[in-house]
């Protein structure tokens, strides 16, 4: 059926905004459904001086049945740079992801493209944050379906990132959470690459300051997708030669499988999710006041761990350092020389038996 609906919302201190307009599609079968969310968000600012109030559209799509019930739901948030097409290939009957079980709500993440961003919203935000992405979504799911609860929020990476913060928000709506390759704060490591990414962009000619350029700086993405390439695989998967089994030459690897894709995206959208990465924190909030052993005691949600041995981002010890803290919380490396992609193996068959048994049997308890 097609949803449509008007609301109106309350921002942040009492402010009343506008009405706003929900307008999407939903099957209510295995078909699943997508749309916009034009929701009247007022993302917050990093000045306690300032309120920046600024409309906000959000992408999503579903997969599968909604329960009469209503307790069926899993949130799938998107990744650095992805899409809701980019996340599909694991859902399926025989997936990591049943749609024929599970209501599956993939929203789109901010900067990405399709929801909010430089791209497509010239006001769009210096920072917009992990917290401003969760806030939105749980909004958007009680207005869109009337869900008050999630199964599960199932995330890799950055999507990783957004459910340790749902789990933390709001601990008493999240059964389970998934961290597929992610932490619940950006460790210092992970900033110097990421804002290494930052640098080689705002060293464009094209760059016209605070993550905005006159025109594509298509040598900086050029480089950008090199730099990203020794980070998101391991040492191990280049010495094995496993770059070789998609491409005749480590040259020809470079260009199809890292330029050739950050040199068909944005760079201001790049460069906006590299600020929301950057400052991912589960405890950077009015709730815990930057106290993250307090963040991760308050989750109350069954917390599945599942760093990539080998990943350069997100390492097992960072999970292990978080696990003492978390109430009921089981670390699972995934045991690949994949590095980051590890988490997100949509050519990898034997991490992704890997990933969809671990997940499956999580969601079964």
């Amino acid at each position: 059926m097609l949803l449509a609906r008007n609301f109106r919302v309350r921002a942040a201190g009492g402010v009343s905004c506008r009405p706003i307009r929900h307008a999407g599609r939903y099957a209510g079968n295995s078909g699943g459904g997508h749309g916009l969310a034009d929701t009247a968000r007022c993302f917050r600012s990093r000045r306690p001086d300032a309120a920046i109030r600024r409309r906000a559209a959000r992408s999503w799509k579903a997969h599968g049945t909604l329960a009469p019930a209503r307790d069926n739901v899993i949130v799938y948030p998107t990744s650095y740079g992805a899409q809701h097409p980019d996340l599909e290939w694991l859902i399926g009957p025989d997936g990591v992801l049943d749609p024929t079980r599970w209501f599956i709500v993939i929203p789109d993440m901010f900067g990405n493209g399709l929801s909010s961003s430089p791209s497509n919203s010239a006001d769009y935000p210096s920072l917009v944050t992990i917290f401003d992405n969760v806030q939105i979504q749980r909004r958007a799911l009680r207005e869109l379906f009337g869900i008050e609860r999630a199964a599960c929020v199932y995330g890799w990476s950055m999507g990783a990132l957004q459910a340790y913060h749902w789990a933390a928000l709001f601990p008493e709506a999240v059964d389970r959470i998934v961290v597929n390759c992610g932490v619940a704060r950006t460790a210092v490591h992970n900033k110097v690459f990421l804002r290494s990414l930052m640098a080689t962009l705002e060293a464009a000619p094209e760059h016209g300051g605070d993550g905005r350029f006159a025109a594509e700086p298509a040598a900086a993405k050029r480089a950008f997708g090199r730099i990203y390439a020794a980070w998101a695989l391991s040492q191990d998967f280049y010495r094995a030669g496993l770059h070789l089994t998609a491409a005749p030459d480590l040259d020809t690897f470079l260009r199809t499988d890292w330029e050739d894709r950050f040199g068909a995206r944005p760079a201001a959208n790049m460069y906006a999710q590299l600020r929301t990465w950057d400052a991912a924190d589960i405890a950077d909030n009015a709730l815990y006041r930057g106290d993250l052993a307090q963040a991760l005691r308050a989750i109350r949600a069954r917390v599945l761990l599942m760093p990539g041995e080998t990943d350069l981002y997100f390492r097992v010890a960072d999970n292990a350092a978080e696990l003492p803290l978390l109430a009921r919380a089981e670390l699972k490396p995934i045991p690949s020389i994949w590095g980051h992609r590890a988490g997100n193996p949509s050519t990898n068959p034997e991490d992704a038996r890997f990933v969809r048994d671990a997940v499956r049997d999580w969601l079964a308890r």
